[in-house]
């Protein structure tokens, strides 16, 4: 497919990004400075999926590889945002796709003014509906017009998605995932997108639109065609999983919406949390040119809290 095109030369592009040494213009990140230190986003939120703000350095702890490592930066505020919008409108969202839509204009009304989106949609290939951009009052008339059909490039999506951060004008990027994580059409692996995803420092937010038969609105009549079957509800299951996956491993949160109440909810909170990101530094514990991948964790004393970061990094 001639779509493919714009995957390969992303490859050899981000290859050589690396998460450690100088930054390069126009390519921002916050896990990569010119003085030796790794710098990891985190959120931290409460039993309810609140964001917890107003902490301090000393309320954190950071282990490269085990071994715990001295905070040397710390940072936490409310800052634009680059954010790239991801809409599945394949034929698998038909019962739903007016659902999803609802969950990215509310976003987007959450928008700081400094804020800028691109938007792509899912379907048989990615489609670029927007690029970067701060006029989000275009893009909420924009939502509105997607339709529903063809088949499902839900990662390679997500790849273009990724490959459209370079232009990010924010250290803060993320990316916003609105689908029900089916995929039947893509040229990448799921394997793929994350290593790719954890190299790129974008974090992953997904909110997976389930469709009970009825979607999240209510005047849908239940007939027995739209009941899902079995092996239609295991694959929608790994879908699912996956998203959750990308969204962990990335640091970003993970949301499952299946009624009104909780698209609104994981709106709310998927905004609160990407907008107020704490960045812990601390030097690179090691000289490494291998490569190798380096776990970290962070934690923090606050009770009844879930940090949220990503698990590692690349050594360049």
């Amino acid at each position: 497919m001639a779509y493919r095109k714009w995957l390969v030369p992303f490859v050899s592009a981000i290859s050589g990004w690396g998460l450690i040494g100088a930054a390069e213009p126009g390519a921002p990140s916050l896990f990569r400075t010119t003085a030796g230190m790794v710098l990891v986003p985190v959120t931290v939120t409460d039993h309810t999926g609140k964001t917890v703000t107003g902490l301090q350095r000393e309320h954190f702890t950071i282990l490269d590889e085990h071994v715990v490592q001295p905070i040397v930066s710390f940072a936490g505020e409310d800052s634009p945002s680059s954010v790239g919008l991801v809409l599945d409108v394949s034929g698998s969202m038909r019962n739903t796709l007016g659902d999803a839509r609802t969950i990215v204009g509310a976003f987007l009304k959450t928008a700081n003014p400094q804020d800028e989106f691109f938007l792509l949609t899912v379907s048989t290939k990615p489609e670029t509906v927007s690029g970067f951009t701060s006029d989000v009052a275009a893009l909420e008339r924009t939502v509105p017009q997607t339709s529903s059909g063809g088949m499902t490039a839900l990662i390679d999506t997500a790849y273009l998605g990724l490959s459209q951060m370079r232009h990010a004008r924010s250290p803060r990027r993320a990316m916003l995932i609105v689908s029900d994580g089916l995929d039947n059409n893509s040229r990448y692996t799921k394997s793929e997108l994350i290593r790719v995803a954890l190299e790129a420092d974008v974090q992953v937010y997904s909110v997976i639109v389930r469709d009970g038969a009825t979607g999240l609105g209510e005047g849908f009549p239940v007939v027995s065609s739209m009941v899902a079957k079995p092996i239609d509800m295991a694959r929608q299951n790994r879908g699912q999983y996956f998203l959750e996956e990308l969204s962990e491993k990335t640091g970003g949160l993970h949301f499952r919406a299946g009624n009104a109440g909780e698209a609104q909810g994981a709106v709310r909170k998927a905004s609160e949390a990407i907008r107020n990101i704490y960045v812990i530094g601390y030097e690179v514990p090691e000289a490494d040119s291998s490569g190798k991948w380096h776990r970290i964790r962070v934690k923090t004393d606050v009770p009844h809290t879930t940090v949220s970061a990503r698990n590692g990094y690349y050594a360049r």
